[in-house]
C-alpha cells in the first residue's frame, strides 16, 4: 500500500474535466487499497505536499499547469515520484508547434501547418497571408490553439469568411495558434502504456454522432460519440497506425502512459495530430475504452500507471 495524492482540478480551461478524471482515479486507488488523498490544485499545493509527504503523486490535471511540465517540475524539486511523462516530454507534447516539428524531423507523418502568435497579426500583418495559406493548405482547414487539449478552441473552416472568427476563437485559449491542413477520414486514438518497453492498447475509433468532428461536446457528453475498440481496420492498417503512434511516443520521449490522436485518410494513411501526456480518465474518455478492449479493468489500468511512476526523466 502506498500513500498516494491525486492532483486534480487546477485553474485551466479543462478544470471540470480534470475533476472528473481525478475523481475516477481516486476511487480506483481506494479500491486497490492505497492510502489516498486528493488536492484540488491551487497556490497552496506545495505547502500541502510538504506537510503530507506522499509516496507518489498521481497527476490527473489536464491543461495548463498539469500537462505542460509545470507540476512535474515542482514534484521533482520536492522529490515526489509522479505518474506520466517528465518535464521535458510534457513541454514538448503540450506545444503542438514544437511536437509537430520534432515529428516532421523524425519522418512521422503529421499534417502540414503554419503557426502564428497574436503579435504576428497585431504588429506584423500576418492577416495579409491568409489567402496564401488557404491556397497552400486548401479548404477546409483546421484552426487550433498551439497549446491546449479537449479540442477547446478548434474550428474546422470551410470558407474564407470563417477564418477571422476561428482565429479569434483559438486565440482566446492561447496566444499562439496553428492553421493546419485538414485530413478527412477516420478519427483514431492509440493509448500507450509503459516506459522502456511501451505497449499500444487496441486502437479506438471515435465516431461523433451529429457533430462535424470529435469536439469538446462529443468528448464529454454521454452518448454523443460511438467509441469502437478495437477499431475495424485491416491488419496491415492496424499495424501502420500502431507503429506511427509508438514512434510518436518515442520521438517525444514520453513515459508512463499517453494517447496519440491520428487521422486515417481515404488511402488508409495515418497522420498524427498530437500526443496527450495526461489523457482523460472520465466516464466518456478513450483510454478506459482501450484498456477494456485489452482485457484490463479501469483499476488494472490505474494500478499499472501508478506502478510506472518515477521522478521524471
Amino acid at each position: 500500500m502506498s500513500k498516494v495524492v491525486v492532483l486534480k482540478g487546477g485553474r485551466s480551461f479543462e478544470r471540470e474535466v480534470s475533476l472528473r478524471s481525478g475523481g475516477n482515479v481516486e476511487a480506483a486507488l481506494r479500491r486497490l487499497g492505497h492510502d489516498v488523498s486528493s488536492l484540488d490544485v491551487d497556490k497552496a499545493m506545495v505547502k500541502q505536499l510538504k506537510a503530507e509527504r506522499p509516496d507518489v503523486a498521481f497527476i490527473a490535471m489536464h491543461g495548463n499547469g498539469g500537462e505542460d511540465g509545470t507540476v512535474q517540475e515542482l514534484l521533482e524539486i520536492l522529490r515526489i515520484p509522479y505518474t506520466g511523462s517528465g518535464v521535458s516530454a510534457s513541454e514538448r507534447a503540450w506545444d503542438k508547434v514544437v511536437s509537430k516539428a520534432m515529428l516532421e524531423a523524425a519522418g512521422v507523418p503529421t499534417p502540414q501547418s503554419y503557426a502564428f502568435g497574436k503579435e504576428a497579426f497585431l504588429e506584423l500583418g500576418a492577416a495579409d497571408l491568409l489567402t496564401d495559406i488557404e491556397s497552400q493548405l486548401g479548404l477546409p482547414l483546421v484552426v487550433k490553439p498551439a497549446r491546449g487539449g479537449s479540442a477547446l478552441g478548434i474550428k474546422l473552416v470551410h470558407e474564407p469568411s470563417e477564418i477571422a472568427t476561428a482565429l479569434v476563437g483559438a486565440l482566446a485559449y492561447d496566444k499562439r495558434l496553428l492553421l493546419e491542413r485538414y485530413v478527412p477520414g477516420r478519427e483514431l486514438s492509440v493509448a500507450i502504456v509503459g516506459s522502456d518497453s511501451p505497449v499500444a492498447l487496441p486502437i479506438v475509433e471515435a465516431i461523433p454522432l451529429g457533430r462535424e468532428f470529435y469536439d469538446f461536446e462529443s468528448r464529454y457528453t454521454p452518448g454523443a460519440t460511438d467509441l469502437r475498440s478495437p477499431a475495424d481496420l485491416p491488419p496491415e492498417v492496424t499495424e501502420a497506425v500502431v507503429q506511427v503512434a509508438l514512434e510518436t511516443y518515442a520521438v517525444l520521449d514520453c513515459h508512463g502512459f499517453g494517447r496519440v490522436d491520428i487521422m486515417l485518410d481515404g488511402n488508409d494513411e495515418p497522420w498524427v495530430l498530437e500526443l496527450n501526456t495526461i489523457p482523460g480518465l472520465t466516464d466518456t474518455s478513450i483510454v478506459p475504452v482501450a484498456a477494456a478492449a485489452a482485457g484490463m479493468s479501469f483499476d488494472d489500468l490505474i494500478a499499472r500507471v501508478l506502478e510506472l511512476a518515477d521522478l521524471g526523466s
